[in-house]
């Protein structure tokens, strides 16, 4: 069955999406503008139109200036499997916490997730000396451990687990039922029932986990001081220092930005579907 627009009607979706690509374009235009230009030389990228994308000559230069100057490579490898790891074992614990407080009956249950959610509401700022104090009496300054405890114990993981819980709850509880009685263990029906139906959350959670831990500048500035231990965020930070040529300063932000960009586009899917569909359970 076919609707016909009315003419106001019309004008009113082509207005929206001309406002809709005139928006896109804003925002989409400086990443595109970076990017580009990371293959100009200076002296287009002074002296150039900036409206003008397309390098003259196109030159790959400021990528190999980028290697020299810093251990870029050494870098970019560190934040790549930090942000593997981290947010895998922050999927781990929070899907393990969710699940508890979702489906386990104990004195303290939401008195406990009250808890977690209050964390997430203290700045960052606030416990940043009181974390620096923790990890110094710890003998873990300059170490991986230093950013792996505190991403662990963070507003970050509390929203994951906050994030499991409410799509937990959108999973009917006949399906565990059916498996107990079967004679599935509590473990078995985690493994089997629940995890499977929230590839979706996984999905999210897995996204926002990696932006989180690839970004982190400040934390991992404290209590970094070795070069080879660096995150990637941290060498753009020396890379400004020690590079006076803004083109191989794009060329950095360049890399920085495209994991984030893979990542979603590997996992939009699921990230959309998560987004449309949690948060609707009940008790």
């Amino acid at each position: 069955m076919k609707f016909k627009l009315t003419a106001a009607k019309k004008i009113r979706f082509t207005a929206y999406h001309i406002f809709m690509i005139i928006l896109s374009a804003t925002m989409i235009y400086p990443f595109l503008w970076s990017s580009i230009s990371s293959f100009k030389t200076i002296e287009q990228l002074y002296s150039g139109n900036p409206l003008n994308l397309i390098p003259k000559p196109f030159t790959l230069e400021n990528y190999r200036r980028l290697f020299e100057v810093l251990p870029f490579g050494k870098f970019i490898f560190n934040s790549i499997w930090l942000s593997i790891l981290i947010p895998f074992t922050m999927i781990v614990v929070a899907s393990f916490t969710a699940y508890a407080l979702t489906r386990l009956d104990f004195k303290g249950r939401n008195l406990l997730f009250l808890a977690f959610i209050a964390t997430m509401m203290i700045p960052s700022h606030v416990t940043l000396i009181p974390n620096y104090k923790t990890i110094v009496d710890m003998n873990l300054y300059n170490t991986y451990t230093a950013l792996f405890l505190t991403s662990m114990f963070t507003a970050s993981n509390a929203f994951n687990i906050f994030f499991f819980r409410q799509f937990f709850l959108s999973i009917p509880k006949d399906l565990e039922n059916a498996a107990i009685i079967d004679g599935c263990s509590r473990i078995g029906v985690f493994f089997k029932i629940i995890l499977p139906n929230s590839k979706p959350a996984i999905a999210t959670t897995a996204i926002l986990s990696f932006r989180t831990v690839w970004n982190q500048f400040l934390w991992p500035m404290i209590v970094i001081n070795d070069f080879e231990k660096m995150t990637l965020t941290v060498g753009l930070k020396y890379l400004k220092e020690w590079e006076p040529n803004w083109a191989v300063l794009l060329a950095g932000a360049t890399i920085s930005i495209l994991p984030i960009i893979v990542v979603f586009f590997l996992f939009q899917k699921q990230f959309m579907s998560s987004s449309m569909n949690s948060g609707f359970g009940g008790k």
